[in-house]
């Protein structure tokens, strides 16, 4: 009889929301939108580090800098050879951006100046930077009687080619994909988890708020009606989540089979025996172990109950959405945490620092997913991280039990901290 009234509830959540045209569009545009905002920043960031749209002009004593600097961004740098102190007045007054001087004796002093009128962005200053610094460095080579050809092979760069050793041989190593695999695999599971514990929580008050909940608690316990909540919006989130990991691997196959039919592509050195892909691209699309996969489903899965159940206890203990902020502060710091930590993690998924926060039960869902994807971690770990994490949600899905129970029947009176830990300790 239980398990049929949680039946009805979980289909009524289920069917309700994912007819809706709000789950149509998030399914759709979800891992374009999840791509977005991970990769445009990073762009964005790499693209401006240097870049100033300031006009900076250039005092060079030394005679060496001026043409080399000039030529290498005439619009942002020109020569200039008015005194330095009508330039600090023209700064001043605002007719100049800024100003760069060469002194003399640069390689003894080993520095030159840049006057402006403050604050101009870090990019004014690794523009500077980059630009003087390659400059002198090719200066004192040639004072050193280095032949340009020597100069120009010596700053060549070199390609490193990462490789992986196994039982069954060598291969390609993907660190740095698979590193931010794992960063946007943790940061969906942060968004998940923090939307559909959200949409948990706004779902329970406005039923409490329109008094819904008080006629499905004359049919249904307390806790059925939680449980059914969260399962139903459980099962619309596992939807969503199967089918964006389909759509990314009907990418990946799309992208390795005809990508490389229209790119002309460079010569492949073979390391040894390593085997070379048939057909190659400018970027290569590893294939993602299936225990990845796993892992995400399970920690979100794992995560979500967790968090969600917290997320229908706030709900529960409140009139109106307003009231939660303050309720919901401490579930959603623990939130957040990890993502402050992932590139951290990231950088080094292997080290003291990302083993002993991947197995804190509320970070373990976003950071251990991440260094799943990301390294090879060791069994002991997942299994600790797995065990850990579900004691954990036995206890938040028993406390959050405790608190709708009472709550959702409290109208009136905002509550506080001591009210839920009171709650607690009088519902049976």
């Amino acid at each position: 009889m239980k398990s049929s009234k949680i039946w009805t509830i979980i289909s009524f959540e289920f069917i309700t929301r994912v007819k809706s045209k709000g789950f149509i569009i998030s399914t759709l545009l979800g891992p374009i939108f999840l791509l977005a905002i991970m990769v445009i920043p990073g762009i964005v960031a790499a693209l401006s580090m240097e870049d100033t749209s300031k006009k900076i002009a250039v005092v060079d004593q030394s005679g060496y800098f001026l043409d080399k600097i000039v030529n290498s961004d005439k619009s942002t740098f020109f020569k200039s050879d008015e005194p330095i102190e009508k330039l600090k007045q023209q700064v001043l007054d605002g007719s100049l951006d800024a100003f760069l001087v060469i002194p003399k004796n640069i390689d003894s002093v080993g520095s030159a100046s840049i006057y402006t009128p403050g604050g101009g962005g870090i990019g004014l200053v690794e523009k500077i930077q980059s630009t003087v610094s390659e400059i002198a460095r090719e200066k004192r080579l040639i004072d050193a009687g280095v032949n340009k050809s020597v100069i120009d092979l010596v700053e060549k760069e070199v390609k490193i080619n990462t490789v992986k050793v196994t039982k069954e041989g060598v291969q390609k190593d993907y660190t740095e994909f698979y590193s931010i695999f794992g960063y946007i695999l943790g940061f969906m599971i942060y968004i998940l988890m923090f939307s559909y514990g959200a949409l948990v929580m706004r779902g329970v008050i406005n039923e409490k708020a329109n008094r819904i909940i008080e006629i499905l608690n004359s049919s249904a316990s307390a806790m059925e009606i939680m449980m059914g909540k969260i399962f139903g919006i459980a099962a619309v989130g596992l939807v969503q989540v199967l089918v964006w990991i389909l759509m990314i691997m009907a990418v990946s196959l799309f992208a390795g089979s005809l990508l490389p039919m229209f790119i002309n592509q460079p010569e492949v050195v073979n390391l040894n025996s390593m085997p070379t892909p048939a057909q190659s691209l400018p970027f290569e699309i590893p294939p993602i172990p299936i225990g990845t996969w796993v892992a995400f489903l399970f920690f979100f899965l794992a995560g979500y109950f967790l968090y969600s159940s917290l997320f229908a206890a706030v709900g529960s203990a409140v009139n109106q959405e307003e009231d939660a902020a303050q309720l919901q502060t401490p579930i959603t710091m623990p939130l957040i945490i990890p993502i402050l930590f992932m590139p951290a993690i990231m950088g080094n998924p292997d080290s003291p620092l990302a083993i002993i926060l991947s197995l804190i039960p509320f970070f373990s869902p976003i950071l251990m997913t991440a260094r799943i994807a990301a390294t090879t971690v060791p069994i002991w770990q997942i299994i600790l991280s797995v065990a850990l994490t579900l004691l954990t949600l036995y206890f938040s899905i028993w406390v959050a039990s405790k608190i709708y129970r009472i709550g959702i029947l409290m109208y009136g009176k905002k509550p506080q901290f001591k009210d839920l830990i009171k709650w607690i300790r009088l519902a049976k």
